[in-house]
């Protein structure tokens, strides 16, 4: 008889954890991959096996009720128990499969994480790899990531981080014919004198101060400008066309610097920094799909 109750019951369980959670049946059916409707239908049906309702809804929200907030803080635990064994027997597998979601910042997909990608995936076609491109800081558990990929100086000190990418610095650029109507700078301050290409990032939506580094001296400088963009490429981009300067990594503006459409400024101010990490919590075991994604975008000199 409890096997039966307990059978009859469990997608409704699963169905009411992630509405309680999500606070609300709309997301909790994305999370889920359900629609809607079917979620709505096994939250019902579970109410009314037990008799008693489980969540409040109103026009904007969706909240437990006494009895629901008990049996979601009895039955969550468990659920994550048993996808927590689900996920570590499908590691066991001989073809590893799963879903990583991982944050990077746009640079970092184009120049590191794309190449290795291309090589990754077809190896391990039970594995997928969602990425998002994000410049700013990510609280992972809140954001459900499993990884995300930052310079290894702002990855957080509680985190586990692989290095993946080589030193890199960023280059101070702009075209021959802005510099042609304006001095060039001598020292980082000068750059307040100069129509900067500004980078907005999501955290706190605050613009990103330039970093500059010499003889241990380091400065940052929140330049001004009339452009201000949430992607490092269209910042590049404004530069080439001479809208104005732009701090890029020195790896996407070298090509135009070779052939003399952009001249790199305040080299020696321009320090390098320890490249990009893939990092992730340290109290979490990485599962076998991650784990072999680690082990792929391992720099290796």
């Amino acid at each position: 008889m409890r096997d039966n109750i307990l059978r009859e019951s469990f997608g409704g369980l699963v169905a009411f954890v992630a509405v309680a959670r999500e606070k609300s049946f709309t997301r909790a059916a994305a999370h889920l991959g359900l629609s809607q409707s079917a979620v709505s239908h096994a939250v019902r049906a579970l109410e009314t096996k037990l008799g008693a309702r489980l969540l409040a809804r109103n026009s904007r929200t969706v909240s437990p009720t006494e009895i629901g907030e008990r049996l979601l803080q009895s039955v969550a635990p468990q659920l994550e128990e048993i996808d927590a064994e689900m996920s570590a027997l499908s590691a066991l597998r001989d073809s590893p499969m799963g879903t990583i979601r991982v944050t990077a910042s746009d640079h970092a997909i184009r120049s590191v994480l794309a190449a290795r990608l291309k090589k990754f995936l077809p190896k391990y076609p039970g594995i997928q790899v969602e990425l998002f491109a994000d410049n700013g800081l990510v609280d992972l558990a809140a954001e459900r990531f499993d990884a995300g990929v930052r310079l290894g100086e702002i990855v957080a000190q509680d985190m586990i981080a692989v290095r993946i990418g080589p030193d890199i610095r960023f280059a101070v650029v702009a075209t021959k014919g802005y510099f042609a109507n304006h001095p060039l700078p001598g020292k980082p301050d000068d750059l307040m004198q100069h129509n900067c290409v500004n980078l907005r990032l999501p955290t706190y939506g605050g613009l990103w101060a330039w970093e500059f580094e010499k003889a241990g001296r380091q400065l940052n400088v929140r330049v001004n400008g009339q452009l201000t963009y949430n992607s490092i490429y269209d910042c590049l981009d404004a530069a080439m066309e001479g809208l104005g300067v732009a701090y890029v990594p020195e790896d996407m503006a070298l090509p135009y610097i070779r052939t003399g459409h952009l001249v790199s400024v305040l080299e020696d101010w321009c320090p390098y920094w320890s490249g990009y990490h893939l990092y992730y919590p340290s109290r979490r075991q990485p599962s076998g799909a991650m784990s072999l994604l680690i082990s792929a975008l391992r720099y290796e000199p």
